[in-house]
């Protein structure tokens, strides 16, 4: 889409906004402000609150760029006299004390569903003169998050703060109000072409992702020659085996299992020489990640039998229930790269079983059905396995011959998944480009988009 400029430009007076719209004036946003409420710090459980039920807004309510409503907690009945600060249609919420990211992350409010209050973390914004869907545009532009960043202030590197004093301060170039809607119109038109675009790569990658492990589930369960005689493997779980396969306990294939080292580590990664140790989350993905590491401190005597080495399989002891039991191998040396203890580390038997074939037995669905069936922990979001459920782990194993011929199948058919994937991702991100240079362009007046926002109405 080619959009035109305005006829005539000014000087803006702020050097990273340039030139203006001759019209347009450049004010500190505290002029179109009329009131600021900040909410109330009440105690609430973790369920939504539904009907006739007391809500308070969780600062995730904006993280996504957009006011989220259904992101709120029921406020305990100790607490309902505490509430204050309903939310109202036609005002910006903002977050006013988030980590460095997300400070300053804000979403018009629409439709504001009753019974629903502020928290103490975030501010809703009156205006006055502006409009706030179009104030809220101007939040989603790349000037406003380097403004939000030089201005924010707290000792804590994981949580900033926005004054409101600061806030107030920041300039913006304002259009007259009957323009800004028409801006925050067209805005409202495009993004939503764009978001849908977005939404469709996404569900490609859902779609690939499901059909590579399809892929990998299928190859080693069935093997790879579909006129092979089966057999029931006595596992439901499992169905149909090749006749010439066995099931096999994992502990007849592997050495015994090791759990890494618990140091105290620097939260940065280590510089080239430095001794270093693996955060859990090296195994999360389809491959080894290295770069999951910190540095371990200088004085602190390493545990060289801790060091990693090509051929290693590792799996996460403890993580979330999506990710716990994640297996990865490590296919080439890294010295000075140490086990955590948060990881187990074990070795393929060569006799028994190829190394990249048992992480993908252990990937597949088959795999993950078991570490699933027998995580453990007290808590919704942290679950633990133990080395003797991963020894018990029953997988479908062909001669090993036939096991690296599927792990090459495998490789190659993954390969076209993963590139498949990355071409979408890719997309996802020109689009995220695109609409951010959009926003930005139109909410600083470098186009003009009246006469097409007339066209979208």
């Amino acid at each position: 889409m080619s959009l035109p400029r305005y006829p005539k430009y000014k000087e803006s007076g702020v050097g990273w906004l340039g030139k203006v719209p001759a019209h347009w004036d450049v004010v500190p946003v505290k002029r179109q402000i009329a009131r600021v409420e900040s909410g109330t710090s009440v105690n609430a459980s973790d369920e939504q609150a539904f009907g006739d039920r007391v809500g308070v807004l969780k600062t995730s309510c904006v993280y996504a760029g957009f006011f989220d409503p259904s992101e709120n907690k029921s406020v305990t009945d100790e607490d309902l006299d505490r509430v204050s600060c309903p939310i109202r249609p036609g005002t910006l919420i903002v977050s006013r004390m988030n980590t460095p990211e997300l400070v300053g992350a804000a979403g018009v409010v629409r439709d504001a569903p009753a019974n629903i209050y502020l928290p103490d973390r975030l501010w809703q914004i009156f205006f006055r003169g502006a409009d706030a869907s179009y104030m809220h545009y101007w939040t989603l532009t790349s000037a406003y998050r380097a403004l939000v960043e030089a201005s924010c202030t707290g000792t804590s590197s994981s949580m900033k703060n926005l004054g409101q004093e600061q806030f107030g301060r920041f300039p913006i170039a304002l259009p007259p109000e009957i323009e800004q809607t028409a801006i925050a119109a067209f805005l409202d038109y495009e993004t939503i072409k764009i978001d849908a675009l977005v939404a469709e790569q996404e569900r490609l990658i859902e779609l690939l992702k499901e059909k590579r492990q399809s892929v990998i589930s299928h190859a080693v369960t069935k093997g790879l020659n579909p006129d092979v005689s089966m057999k029931h493997s006595g596992l439901e779980w499992v169905g149909e085996i090749p006749a010439h396969w066995e099931l096999s306990p994992l502990k007849y294939s592997i050495t015994r299992i090791e759990q890494g080292w618990s140091p105290q580590c620097e939260s940065y990664p280590a510089q080239d020489g430095e001794w270093r140790v693996l955060k859990v989350g090296c195994g999360n993905g389809d491959r080894f990640d290295p770069s999951e590491q910190k540095a371990l401190p200088s004085d602190v005597v390493p545990e060289v039998k801790y060091e990693i080495r090509a051929g290693d399989i590792l799996m996460s002891r403890g993580n979330t229930p999506e990710l716990v039991g994640a297996t990865t191998i490590v296919e080439q040396e890294h010295p000075r790269l140490l086990l955590c203890d948060l990881l187990y580390r074990f070795r393929s038997k060569p006799d028994r079983a190829v190394a990249a074939y048992l992480v993908l037995s252990l990937r597949s669905r088959h795999g993950r059905f078991q570490i699933e069936r027998v995580a453990t922990g007290t808590s919704s979001s942290m679950k633990k396995i133990s080395q003797g459920d991963i020894r018990d782990f029953v997988l479908p194993l062909p001669p090993v011959p036939e096991q690296t011929a599927i792990v090459e199948f495998l490789r190659a058919q993954t390969s076209r998944f993963d590139d498949l994937t990355a071409e979408a991702q890719r997309a996802i991100e020109l689009l995220h480009e695109r609409r951010t240079a959009l926003i930005s362009a139109a909410v600083t007046g470098q186009i003009d988009v009246r006469e097409a926002a007339g066209r979208a109405a």
